[in-house]
């Protein structure tokens, strides 16, 4: 029989370095992270045609880190910092976060 290590919803906590630089980070839009991974694509692709190969392989690798930051950003607005929230009402079985429905009442 195997031991079950994953950790649960709530059961673990970020320190508060991490919470606060997560506080800020998340004022940012995801699509400026988007905009500066094509920005340093673009740029490197720049050097390429420039013929200054060094510059462009090291300004073309920024996209990549400039994606999954965007995505830890976009991760930490929907679950928050630590998931300890239970945000059952606007999550459905797919994962998929969706406005939630009120009932529409109908004036007499």
């Amino acid at each position: 029989m195997m031991t079950d290590y994953r950790v649960a919803k709530g059961e673990a906590q970020e320190d508060q370095v991490t919470a606060t630089i997560e506080k800020f980070t998340s004022q940012v839009p995801s699509s400026a992270y988007l905009a500066l991974a094509l920005a340093s694509m673009a740029v490197s692709v720049g050097f390429q045609v420039s013929n200054k190969k060094q510059m462009a392989l090291f300004i073309g690798q920024w996209a990549a880190p400039f994606l999954i930051m965007g995505l830890y950003n976009k991760l930490v607005k929907i679950h928050g910092s630590d998931g300890t929230k239970d945000n059952d009402e606007s999550m459905f079985s797919d994962g998929m976060a969706r406005e939630p429905q009120y009932a529409h009442h109908e004036q007499s």
